[in-house]
C-alpha cells in the first residue's frame, strides 16, 4: 500500500507515538483537517475499564489512574479517540481543574480531566497549531515528548499518562512556528493540492459521491480501512522487536550531522520513525529505505537555520550521504557453548546464519510496501510587480546583513492577541486581578464575592451558609505580551535609488521582520513609486514572503508620496475593521520629496494631516542626503505628528533604535 508522504507520516507515528507527532503544513483546502479525522477512524480499539476517565490500559500492569482502583469493573473496549484542542483553549482546560461545583456545594476536591487525559491512547488534534499561544504548545509538547501530565495547583496534586498521537495542521500564509516549537514536532510534511486535472477531478468526484449517499460510500471504503487498521495493529506489535544495527545508528547520524541540524532529538526521532517505518513495511530490521524515508519526514524543519530559510531538504544530498551499499548484517550473537573443533570455512551448515534478505525495498514481493515518502516540490513565494515608474528602473539594491534588534513595544496596555511582544490584558499571562468579563474563573475572589454578599443579606446575624448566585462569579485579569501590526512603507522612487542607501534600509527592516517573527507580529509593506502605491504584502503573520518581498523590491521613478500614505491608511482602517484590538505602528522611510503630479506637495500634506488626525503612531526616516537639503522630510514629520530622524543619524542599527524610542514614547491613537 503506497502512501503519500502526510498518509505516510500519520501512520508512523500512529504506530509509534513516542516519535513526537506529526506537523502538517500547507495552503488552504487542502484536506488537512480531513487525513487527521481519517486517521482517528483507522486507528485500532483501545480497551479500558469502566468508567475509567483516564484510559489506563488495563492489560499494562504498571499502568495508574486516578479513578482506580479497577478491580471489581469490567472491561471494555471503545474506538481511539479524537480530542480537538482549539485555538483558544485556557491551560485548565488542558491539563484539567478542580470540579467547581462539588467543591462550593460540598467541599470536595474532585478532579475535572483535561484535554490531554482524554487524548490518551488516542489522537490529539490541533488545529492551526501557529495560532495557539506559546506556554499552550510548551505543555502539550512536553506531555507528548514524557507520555505524562503532573499537575500541583489550587489543591490539586495530579499525575496521570498522556501517550497520544500528537498531530498540528497550519498554513504558512497565517504565520509560522518558532523554530523551538519546530524541533518539538517529530515529523512535519508539506501538502499542497494536486496540480493534475486528473487528480483534482477525483478528489471532487468522491466528494459528490460522499454528499450523495454517505452511508455508501462509507460502506464502499470499509474493507480497504479494516485493512489498513490491521496493518496499523500488525505493525504496532511489530515496532518494539525491529532490529536497529550500529550500522543503522552510524548512518542516522552521519545523515543528522549532514544536515547540521541541532542538538540529539533530530537522531532520536529519525532511529524512531526507521523503526516504525521498517515494520510498517514488514522488515525485521533498518535497511537504508527506512532511514531515508524518516530522514525526509524527520529533518526538513530542523535544518532551518533562521526564520527566512525555506523548508525542505537536498534529497541529492541525502543520497550521496547514504550510498549505494547496503547496512551490513547484525554480527550474530556469541555461541555460549562453542563447538571446541569449528567446522571449516566453506563446509557445514551455519545454525545462526541469516538467510539472505528478500524484502529489501526492491524486492518485487514488496513492490507496493516500501512506502518511500516522495514530497511534491514547494515553489518559492512569488514576488507581487513593484509599481511601474516612469524610467529610471534599477535592479533591487542587496540588504544588509540582518541582526538582532532591540524590542519594539507599543507603549500602554493592549487587549489584543496572545503574542511575545507589547503589554496586554488577556487570557493568559500572570493574574493581577479580578474582574466580572469573560475569562477563566477566580475561584478565591468568587467566593469572597459570595461571602461578603452573604453577610450583608444576613444583616448582622451570624452563622449560615455561603451562597453561591451568578452575580458573584470573578473572572481572572491576566497580563501578558500581544501580537502588534508593523506596517513599513517604503519610498522606492529614483531620489531613494542609491544603493548603499537601500541596502541599509532593507537591512533595518529585515531585523525587524526576524524580530517579528520571534514575537508572533503580524507585517505588512506597501511601496510607492512611479504614479501609484501598491500594498506589496497585507497584513499576515508570513515573515518569510515578506522578507522575499523586501529582497525583489526595485527603485526608480517618480514619488508618489500621498499615494503611498493613503495605501497605508487603507490598510490600517481595513485592518482594525478586522481586529480593532490589534495596535499597529507605521514605519515611513522617504526623503520627503512627492513629485508624481502637479500638485503632489498638496496632496501628501493632506494625507498626513489625515493620517495624524487618526492618531496614528509613525516615525519618519528621513532618507534625503547631500550638502543642499529641502528639509521636506522634517516638514512632513511635522504634518504626521511624527519623529522625524534625519539619515545621517541613522544607520541600520539606528533605525531599529528610532522605532524603539518611539514606540515606548508615545501611546497610539485607535484607527477609526
Amino acid at each position: 500500500m503506497h502512501l503519500e508522504p502526510m498518509g505516510l507520516a500519520l501512520v508512523l507515528t500512529a504506530i509509534d507515538p513516542a516519535i513526537g507527532g506529526v506537523l502538517v503544513r500547507g495552503e488552504k483546502g487542502t484536506a488537512k483537517s480531513t487525513a487527521v479525522r481519517g486517521l482517528a477512524e483507522v486507528l485500532p480499539e483501545v480497551e479500558v475499564h469502566e468508567g475509567d476517565r483516564f484510559s489506563a490500559d488495563p492489560r499494562d500492569p504498571a499502568a495508574t489512574s486516578p479513578d482506580g482502583p479497577f478491580e471489581a469493573r469490567a472491561r471494555v473496549r471503545r474506538p481511539a479517540r479524537l480530542v480537538e484542542l482549539p485555538v483558544g483553549a485556557t491551560e485548565d482546560r488542558l491539563l484539567g481543574s478542580i470540579q467547581l461545583e462539588k467543591a462550593l456545594t460540598s467541599g470536595a476536591v474532585e478532579v475535572e480531566p483535561g484535554l490531554l487525559a482524554r487524548a490518551h491512547r488516542g489522537v490529539l488534534y490541533v488545529d492551526e497549531v501557529n495560532l495557539l499561544h506559546d506556554h499552550l504548545v510548551d505543555l502539550l509538547l512536553d506531555a507528548a515528548a514524557t507520555g505524562s501530565v503532573s499537575v500541583e495547583r489550587d489543591g490539586i496534586s495530579l499525575h496521570h499518562a498522556a501517550r497520544f498521537v500528537l498531530i498540528g495542521t497550519m498554513n504558512p500564509e497565517e504565520g509560522e512556528l518558532r523554530p523551538q516549537l519546530l524541533d518539538r514536532f517529530g515529523l512535519t510534511v508539506e501538502v499542497a493540492a494536486p496540480r493534475d486535472p486528473a487528480l483534482r477531478v477525483e478528489v471532487v468526484r468522491r466528494r459528490l459521491a460522499f454528499d450523495a449517499d454517505p452511508e455508501a460510500f462509507v460502506e464502499q471504503y470499509a474493507a480497504r480501512q479494516a485493512d489498513l487498521t490491521r496493518r496499523i495493529a500488525d505493525a504496532r506489535s511489530r515496532v518494539g522487536s525491529v532490529v536497529v544495527t550500529d550500522a543503522a545508528l552510524l548512518k542516522v547520524a552521519e545523515v543528522c550531522a549532514a544536515f547540521e541540524v541541532d542538538g540529539l532529538r533530530a537522531d532520536i526521532v529519525t532511529t524512531r520513525t526507521a523503526a516504525a517505518h521498517a515494520a510498517w513495511v514488514g522488515r525485521e530490521r533498518v535497511t537504508l529505505a527506512d532511514v531515508r524515508a524518516a530522514a525526509l519526514l524527520a529533518l526538513p524543519h530542523r535544518r532551518r537555520r533562521n526564520p527566512f530559510d525555506a523548508p525542505g531538504l537536498d534529497e541529492d544530498l541525502l543520497d550521496r550521504i547514504l550510498g549505494d551499499e547496503e547496512l551490513p548484517e547484525p554480527d550474530p550473537e556469541p555461541d555460549p557453548d562453542p563447538d571446541p573443533q569449528p567446522d571449516p570455512p566453506g563446509g557445514g551448515d551455519d545454525p545462526q546464519g541469516e538467510a539472505p534478505e528478500t524484502d529489501g525495498p526492491d524486492s518485487p514481493s514488496h513492490e507496493d510496501q516500501a512506502a518511500e515518502p516522495e514530497p511534491e516540490d514547494q515553489p518559492a513565494p512569488q514576488a507581487r510587480p513593484a509599481p511601474s515608474g516612469s524610467g529610471g528602473d534599477q535592479a533591487a539594491a542587496r540588504a544588509g546583513a540582518a541582526y538582532r534588534p532591540r524590542l519594539l513595544t507599543v507603549d500602554g496596555l493592549g487587549e489584543g492577541t496572545p503574542g511575545r511582544r507589547s503589554r496586554a490584558r488577556g487570557a493568559s499571562g500572570r493574574r493581577v486581578g479580578a474582574g466580572t468579563g469573560h475569562g477563566s474563573l477566580h475561584l478565591v475572589e468568587t467566593i469572597r464575592a459570595a461571602a461578603e454578599r452573604s453577610a450583608r443579606e444576613r444583616s448582622g446575624t451570624t452563622g449560615g451558609r455561603v451562597r453561591l448566585r451568578p452575580t458573584d462569579l470573578r473572572t481572572a485579569v491576566r497580563e501578558g505580551r500581544e501580537a502588534n501590526l508593523l506596517l513599513f512603507c517604503v519610498d522606492a522612487s529614483g531620489s531613494m535609488a542609491a544603493r548603499r542607501r537601500m541596502s541599509q534600509v532593507k537591512a533595518a527592516v529585515l531585523s525587524l521582520l526576524t524580530d517579528a517573527y520571534r514575537r508572533r507580529d503580524k507585517v505588512a509593506m506597501v511601496g510607492f513609486r512611479g504614479r501609484e502605491a501598491q500594498l506589496l504584502l497585507p497584513p499576515t503573520g508570513s515573515v518569510e514572503v515578506a522578507a522575499a518581498l523586501l529582497g525583489d523590491l526595485p527603485s526608480g521613478g517618480r514619488t508618489p508620496l500621498a499615494e503611498g500614505l493613503l495605501e497605508a491608511d487603507r490598510v490600517l482602517r481595513r485592518e482594525h475593521l478586522r481586529d480593532p484590538r490589534l495596535r499597529p505602528l507605521l514605519v515611513l522611510v522617504t526623503d520627503g520629496r512627492a513629485t508624481a503630479g502637479a500638485d503632489a506637495v498638496e496632496r501628501s500634506r493632506l494625507a498626513a494631516a489625515h493620517l495624524a488626525a487618526r492618531g496614528t503612531p509613525a516615525v519618519v526616516v528621513d532618507c534625503e542626503q547631500g550638502p543642499m537639503r529641502l528639509g521636506l522630510g522634517r516638514t512632513l514629520a511635522g504634518h504626521l505628528r511624527a519623529e522625524h530622524v534625519p539619515m545621517e543619524q541613522v544607520s541600520a542599527d539606528g533605525l531599529v533604535d528610532v522605532v524603539s524610542s518611539r514606540s515606548a514614547g508615545r501611546s497610539p491613537g485607535r484607527v477609526a
